[in-house]
């Protein structure tokens, strides 16, 4: 004899289910977090990486201060490719530079 499934579930078997369901979607949704959080610290850690790795290059850099511009016009192509314009005063100072307030 073949036995169907009964067409209503009892309340303990219904409050069973829906406990399991609960519990599946909680480890789920920690899951995710995990994820999401793992991928922001790796985030976060890359932008730190890169920041660090720009100062280290600033720091590294052998400046030059050309006050006479008349040099810019005789170097050759070449060397224009590899001259970069940056702001020396804060550097020659050693402070930083800040910015005076308005006055009226």
């Amino acid at each position: 004899m073949i036995q169907d499934k009964a067409l209503r579930s009892s309340w303990a078997r219904k409050m069973k289910e829906r406990q399991e369901k609960k519990l599946v979607q909680d480890l789920a949704r920690q899951l995710q977090e995990g994820k999401q959080r793992e991928r922001e610290e790796k985030k976060r850690r890359r932008e730190e990486n890169m920041k660090r790795r720009l100062e280290n290059e600033r720091k590294a850099e052998i400046v030059q201060v050309i006050r006479n511009p008349l040099k810019l016009k005789r170097a050759k192509k070449k060397h224009l490719r590899r001259v970069e314009k940056r702001d020396t005063l804060a550097l020659l100072q050693k402070t930083p530079v800040r910015s005076k307030p308005a006055t009226e």
